[in-house]
């Protein structure tokens, strides 16, 4: 951020979540090195596996994930962050979670 750039705010429980299925677009904020989304998985929800080729971190806002990183599992709780370098990741939600996803991109 520059000098005379304007502080930029997010609340995580007002915007606009992307439901995994109807996923798109570039979330809330995105430049040359991350994107940021909120990402809402309705009860009993999941997102397969999916190789990742950025480092990325999820922020548990509201509810819980089991999430699988390769061919180890975690659960994730809310307030509870995970970082992670490139990998096969996938999550799913027994009673519904709303999570912040950032990626953040490596030097190829």
């Amino acid at each position: 951020m520059k000098g005379g750039d304007k502080v930029e705010i997010f609340d995580l429980m007002k915007l606009e979540p992307q439901v995994y299925e109807k996923r798109g677009g570039h979330g809330f904020f995105q430049n040359d090195t991350f994107k940021t989304r909120v990402i809402l998985l309705e009860a009993g929800g999941s997102i397969p596996p999916c190789q990742m080729d950025t480092f990325v971190i999820f922020y548990v806002v509201e509810g819980e994930v089991l999430i699988r990183k390769n061919a180890e599992s975690s659960t994730l709780k809310e307030n509870q962050v995970l970082i992670t370098e490139p990998a096969v990741l996938s999550m799913e939600s027994g009673s519904g979670a709303r999570l912040m996803g950032i990626q953040i991109k490596t030097e190829q």
